[in-house]
């Protein structure tokens, strides 16, 4: 048969197909109506649950919960406009699902669901049915859409017994997750929900109590599953972590920007994304520490070294010189070692906080005061009784406690001290806390005013251990508060006694029936209703909050955190509810713990979970090869992730004379028409490759929404990019006890093409 009689006839086939596309567009065109609808209905439930009142802790919380609710509701609507759908699950049974970002439903009496959110338990079968198990499937079908359109379909036929045909059957069951992992990158993380792989589902589900460690090497997806666990415990705990929160640690804020956008995707928005060096309220760090300092700052011993360093603020006069306290009213008072010894013995035996048993300590100075004042005033001459009666020693003991030379004396030996102060006191003469050869590396002199600094980030956790031995003192604020409350309650019972004087009667001689004000309200829920709100969500209230339980703490890049870090992240969540994720292979920072073992068992022992993801998406195998013969050149017995594809492009090195010049020379001649391209170097040559690429973004922050990125290796943690150049990697390997492993995270941030450009001299 001649081409030209057969040309545009379409098969049986082709209208099948033809077919299933315009009944799954069609279904998809009902949903987005829906979605519009629904849309509008959580926006302005969003804005009643906003302005629900109570002030209340209790009220508070009930609000948390509504506003999380109607919150994750229209970020889903919202997050839908990037593929409300992704999948349908055809059952032996005659049961059809479709699978998508966010759960919808009909609005009939039944509600029936139109699309099964894929954090219901109704849709794993889409990530764990295979042939073997195909737990009740016949078919799996993956949707492609290009915003509301649906361009593709790809289906799975589980039950091989099954005559029907789509004309979509594809023999390849990982053609949808080779196309996701060959596409360009765009500088911002995606979620995976539609190519979330069986190992990966059980990670994401597992439960929420104790700790889940998730270990893989580059591109086993450990991230993505972090994040896509803490949308799926929120999900399936919204109540309970709503009113707590969830926070996501991550290794610095390029890394942030990086994942920023992923639980918005999946419609959650009460999470709180921050780096180590963001959660201590009000610090900012600006400074960097070198290597030695991170590392000498980091060890556990620095716990000890700040409660010497508070020890040491405890003073007592010298025996041979008591202080001496000029008192307006009754001359010279004796302050004595002994005196201070025994305030200062019993304060600390009370076991409170430096700042908390501070008026412990003031009440005994100002006691023995008192007992030797009165002892001089009252003293006979004759040898006989003190001649000062009970009211006359509780006088002087009043103007004692009210002087302010005493209380000069008292801050003297026990001052009242923020956490920068001590902190700053130990930097400022660490000589006297460390080592011979170590105090160098940490010695700083602090800036002028409260603040203190300028800090850095392994100074945030020293901050947060003097914020706990030192306490806060808060009887002032409390008092404060209280008066304030007590004043708005009783302008609020003149309100109501002006309201109840000022009612009309109907009759003369019989008061009306209608009831006003007076008689429904009273004056402290009046007050209370006035009270200026908190529309802070628990998110946004426990970033201002050093003392927040959260409900879940999620750490990425878990194993470059230091013992001192470690001690700051357990006091974010006693109940020990956590999922930490890394690769000890990739730990770069001289501080890290290097073992899970190490981190945590000071705090519960060997009761945790540990996981291995062993499947590497990202690296393809001709990279990954480099990278493990990197590795295995300082461990023979290391196993690297196996790659699931091949691209065929062999990374390719050159020996350069000018490695700046020839990396930027490759960045014009290898940058891809779509996709993302990092230079990564080690921080001297920095410098000079911003110079030499002025088009590139760079930074602490840089914009991984650029084409190009200069990087130093510990910012490149947890990134990908479509081609990576690695400018004078011998630099990176020996910059310090960790070096090779910063060239490890180097060599597999590349998800297509790998050059790397030695230096001659190096």
């Amino acid at each position: 048969m001649r081409q030209s009689e057969t040309a545009g006839t379409p098969t049986a086939g082709d209208t099948a197909r033809t077919d299933e596309l315009r009944a799954e567009q069609a279904f998809t065109d009902g949903l987005y109506a829906r979605l519009d609808r629904l849309r509008e209905q959580a926006a302005d439930a969003l804005k009643a649950a906003l302005k629900a009142g109570g002030s209340s802790f209790q009220a508070r919380q009930e609000r948390d919960v509504l506003v999380a609710e109607q919150s994750a509701l229209l970020a889903g609507y919202e997050a839908g406009e990037h593929g409300l759908c992704f999948g349908r699950l055809e059952f032996r049974d005659g049961r059809d699902h479709h699978i998508g970002r966010v759960g919808i439903r009909e609005d009939d009496a039944e509600r029936t669901p139109l699309v099964i959110d894929w954090r219901a338990e109704v849709a794993r079968p889409f990530y764990l049915a295979t042939g073997y198990h195909p737990m009740g499937l016949r078919r799996r079908r993956h949707l492609t859409t290009r915003g509301r359109e649906v361009t593709a379909l790809h289906d799975e036929l589980l039950d091989l017994g099954d005559p029907t045909r789509t004309g979509h059957e594809n023999p390849d069951a990982d053609a949808v997750l080779l196309a996701a992992l060959g596409a360009a990158r765009t500088g911002r993380m995606t979620d995976i929900v539609q190519t979330i792989q069986a190992e990966q589902d059980r990670i994401i589900r597992a439960p929420h109590q104790g700790v889940l460690v998730v270990e893989g090497g580059p591109g086993t997806g450990k991230t993505a599953v972090a994040l896509h666990r803490a949308a799926y415990l929120l999900y399936a705990h919204r109540e309970q972590l709503a009113k707590r929160a969830v926070l996501i640690v991550g290794p610095n804020p390029a890394f942030l920007g990086y994942i920023g956008e992923v639980l918005p995707a999946l419609g959650e928005t009460g999470v709180l994304l921050a780096t180590l060096g963001e959660l201590f309220p009000g610090v900012s760090v600006t400074a960097i520490d070198t290597p030695e300092a991170a590392e000498i700052k980091g060890r556990a011993g620095m716990a000890e070294v700040l409660r010497q360093v508070l020890r040491d603020h405890q003073t007592v006069p010298a025996t041979a010189h008591p202080l001496e306290i000029d008192h307006e009213d009754y001359g010279t008072l004796l302050l004595d070692r002994n005196m201070a010894e025994d305030a200062r013995w019993d304060a600390r035996g009370t076991g409170l906080p430096h700042n908390l048993a501070r008026p412990r300590f003031a009440t005994r100075i100002i006691d023995a005061l008192t007992v030797q004042l009165t002892e001089r005033l009252g003293a006979d001459p004759y040898g006989g009784p003190n001649l000062l009666d009970a009211s006359d020693i509780a006088q002087i003991g009043k103007e004692v406690a009210a002087s302010h030379e005493v209380h000069a004396a008292i801050e003297e030996l026990w001052p009242s001290l923020a956490p920068q102060d001590l902190v700053a006191a130990f930097l400022a003469e660490p000589e006297r806390y460390l080592p011979d050869g170590e105090a160098e590396f940490v010695r700083r002199e602090p800036a002028p005013g409260p603040a203190g600094g300028p800090w850095t980030e392994a100074d945030v956790p020293l901050l947060d251990e003097a914020a706990e031995i030192l306490g806060e003192d808060d009887s002032a604020a409390r008092a404060a508060a209280e008066r304030a409350r007590t004043e708005r309650i009783a302008y609020a019972q003149g309100v109501l006694d002006v309201s109840y004087a000022s009612r009309t009667y109907e009759f003369e001689d019989e008061e009306s029936e209608l009831l006003s004000a007076h008689d429904v309200i009273d004056a402290e829920r009046f007050a209370e209703r006035h009270e200026e709100e908190d529309h802070r969500s628990a998110a946004e209230r426990a970033a201002a909050d050093r003392t927040w339980a959260f409900g879940h703490v999620i750490v990425d890049e878990a194993q470059e955190l230091s013992a001192m870090a470690w001690r700051l992240l357990m006091r974010r969540v006693p109940t020990r509810s956590m999922t930490l994720v890394g690769d000890p292979a990739q730990t770069g920072d001289g501080a890290g713990c290097g073992s899970w073992q190490d981190i945590l068992e000071p705090y519960v022992g060997d009761r945790y979970e540990h996981v291995v993801l062993g499947v590497n998406y990202r690296t393809p195998a001709e990279i990954m090869a480099v990278a493990a013969e990197l590795r295995r050149a300082q461990d023979p017995d290391f196993t690297p992730p196996r790659s699931v594809r091949s691209t065929g492009v062999p990374p390719w090195e050159t020996v350069s004379e000018d490695p700046v010049a020839d990396t930027a020379a490759a960045v014009r001649r290898d940058l891809p028409a779509e996709g993302r391209l990092a230079v990564i170097a080690p921080p001297a040559r920095v410098p000079a490759l911003t110079a030499a690429l002025p088009e590139a973004a760079h930074g602490a922050a840089p914009d991984l929404t650029r084409a190009v990125v200069v990087l130093e290796p510990r910012q490149a943690k947890g990134l990908e990019f479509d081609t990576v150049l690695v400018c004078d990697p011998d630099a990176i390997a020996t910059a310090g006890p960790h070096g090779v492993n910063d060239l490890y995270v180097a060599l597999t941030r590349a998800t297509q093409r790998l050059g790397v450009i030695r230096a001659a001299d190096g």
